[in-house]
């Protein structure tokens, strides 16, 4: 089994054939940045015509339980997530809307500070904010994971605490490795394993190791690293990988509607492009070398498997169903 917790851009056929070849089980693919609810609305309603045209090789999925059956029918499992919570329009009750439609993962923020709580790239994170902690725990009640990758320190420690169900930060990097701002301390991927959450290490080069973005094998050993952090059974794959995505896509992810000056999200003005693929992963099916790179490392078949799938199944059963 082999699942990602994070991938983005546009999608079709030709990617899911892909994910087919490099034998995914589930992705989570996102449907939006800074969308409000009627461009969510009509992303869903996308994703839903694009699985209708290509029912053979994908399912969304709803539950752990649908991503086995997918794998059982030899499709692929699609587990729908926005990165920014901006699809709620401030109402609590469109999360159990959205959850009814089968949304499964929220970012509570994206690049910059909204309702809920800070950005990773705030000047001051004064933490989770009253309608956040109401949003966290209506994703709860509704079965929707938290995600809190590009969140600010301060209000992930508050979303970990705050939530009665595991929370997952589906694509970074243990700052330890690799400072950034878009990365996690060692004392918030603690955190995260003793509330039972999830860490997805990520691939996108502006946030990785330049050895790990060479070899895949580095990239394993970056894997190791961050279970010694967290402890083997919180830690997964979430590759960050981006399908398609051209200067226009770039520049929607980065400013929004919100800003008319140039941003460059995790990247910089010295390397103001797309980001280079990883040597070792120019497509997506190059993730089948991970779980023979992890055993190089060290760790035993069952430790593959956690890494792999079994980790991001259990935090999905304990939060999504």
């Amino acid at each position: 089994m082999l699942i990602d917790g994070l991938q983005c851009g546009s999608f079709d056929r030709g990617v899911f054939e892909d994910l087919k070849a490099g034998g995914f089980t589930c992705v989570t693919p996102t449907l939006g940045f800074w969308e409000g609810a009627i461009e969510s609305l009509d992303a869903i309603g996308m994703w839903r015509d694009l699985v209708r045209a290509n029912d053979d090789l994908v399912a969304i999925a709803r539950s752990a339980d649908d991503i086995l059956a997918a794998q059982k029918a030899g499709r692929i499992a699609l587990l729908l997530g926005y990165q920014n919570t901006n699809l709620l329009d401030g109402r609590i009750r469109y999360v159990e809307l959205f959850a009814e439609l089968g949304v499964r993962v929220l970012q509570l923020t994206y690049n910059n500070q909204n309702e809920l709580g800070s950005s990773c790239y705030e000047t001051v994170d004064p933490g989770l904010a009253r309608f956040g902690r109401e949003v966290v725990r209506e994703m709860n009640r509704c079965g929707m994971l938290v995600d809190l990758s590009h969140v600010g320190d301060q209000t992930t420690l508050d979303a970990i605490e705050w939530s009665q169900k595991p929370v997952a930060i589906t694509h970074a990097n243990p700052a330890s490795v690799f400072p950034h701002k878009r990365n996690k301390s060692d004392a918030i991927i603690k955190a995260l394993a003793a509330k039972g959450g999830i860490i997805g290490c990520a691939a996108y080069r502006n946030i990785t190791p330049e050895p790990a973005c060479d070899s895949v094998d580095a990239w394993a050993r970056m894997v190791a690293r961050t279970v010694d952090i967290s402890g083997i059974d919180h830690v997964g794959i979430g590759t960050d990988f981006s399908h398609h995505s051209n200067q226009e896509y770039l520049d929607w992810m980065r400013s929004g509607r919100w800003t008319r000056t140039v941003q460059y999200g995790a990247a910089s003005a010295a390397k103001p492009g797309p980001s280079e693929k990883p040597a070792w992963l120019k497509t997506i099916n190059g993730l089948a070398a991970v779980a023979p790179a992890l055993a190089k490392v060290g760790f035993n078949a069952q430790e593959v498997e956690k890494i792999t799938a079994g980790n991001w199944l259990r935090v999905y059963r304990a939060t999504i169903g």
